[in-house]
């Protein structure tokens, strides 16, 4: 199985999500100055979106940060986003901007801090992705 790595913002909810799922898991810093994870490749990057209602800043500056380097940037297998029902189109637009960006799916989409259900369908998703990844990658 991959990896997995994530960013969340000071309000918790992508980590209280990655904390549910009981996966191993590198975080991106919220900090400029905290250093970058190693991520375990391949991985798959957990994000939330921060964008302003025509779209803009969608991708937080952090993970744009950790996606320039060319050696973690090979690793990203897929995408799963995060955001806000409420804010209509932009809802969970970082995954789009990251899988368009970088050529890689995007393998589920969550509301806030996701919900049991959420929790169960991703891991199972992971489960069969990274059964499919291996499969593929001979």
């Amino acid at each position: 199985m991959g990896g997995l790595v994530y960013f969340s913002s000071a309000s918790g909810n992508t980590a209280r999500f990655v904390a549910r799922l009981g996966l191993p898991a590198g975080r991106i810093p919220i900090s400029p100055k905290g250093a970058m994870p190693a991520p375990a490749l391949p991985y798959v990057l957990i994000c939330p979106t921060y964008a302003d209602g025509a779209g803009r800043g969608a991708v937080p500056k952090q993970v744009i940060r950790f996606l320039n380097d060319p050696d973690r940037r090979a690793g990203l297998r897929g995408v799963i986003a995060t955001g806000n029902r409420n804010f209509g189109a932009t809802y969970a637009l970082a995954g789009r901007v990251i899988s368009d960006k970088c050529n890689i799916p995007v393998l589920y989409r969550f509301e806030l801090a996701g919900t049991d259900l959420d929790i169960a369908r991703i891991r199972a998703g992971l489960e069969k992705f990274w059964g499919t990844e291996c499969l593929t990658m001979a």
